[in-house]
């Protein structure tokens, strides 16, 4: 189950796959033309609140990845649908923040292949 991570604003690579945007929000100043995604999941994204919380605070992480994975237990209709989609072949997690490492996409990524 190859699971990738990436910006949206980063552009489509050949080996991406299926590219889901897992935010809340729309990418400020992207078009949904360039963006060039498959499918838009703001269900698998963290809630508004806990959002605002982090901040990308990275001091946070931990229990920034413990909250969100409690919400993400509570929408096993979601994930099991993503999971779905990651058996078919490579998935790429697209996200809009500049921070490349404490991004929600990438705590979904570890969500994901942890609890399989």
């Amino acid at each position: 189950m190859p699971i990738l991570v990436k910006r949206v604003f980063d552009g489509e690579g050949e080996s991406d796959g299926l590219r889901i945007l897992v935010d809340r929000l729309w990418p400020r100043g992207l078009s949904k033309r360039k963006a060039r995604i498959d499918r838009w999941c703001r269900d698998a994204a963290p809630s508004t609140e806990l959002r605002r919380w982090f901040n990308h605070d990275h001091a946070k992480w931990d229990e920034f990845k413990r909250r969100y994975f409690a919400e993400l237990d509570g929408r096993r209709s979601i994930i099991e649908t993503i999971r779905a989609e990651a058996t078919r072949g490579t998935l790429t997690l697209l996200f809009a923040t500049k921070d490349g490492e404490f991004n929600n996409a990438s705590a979904l990524r570890e969500y994901l292949t942890r609890s399989t």
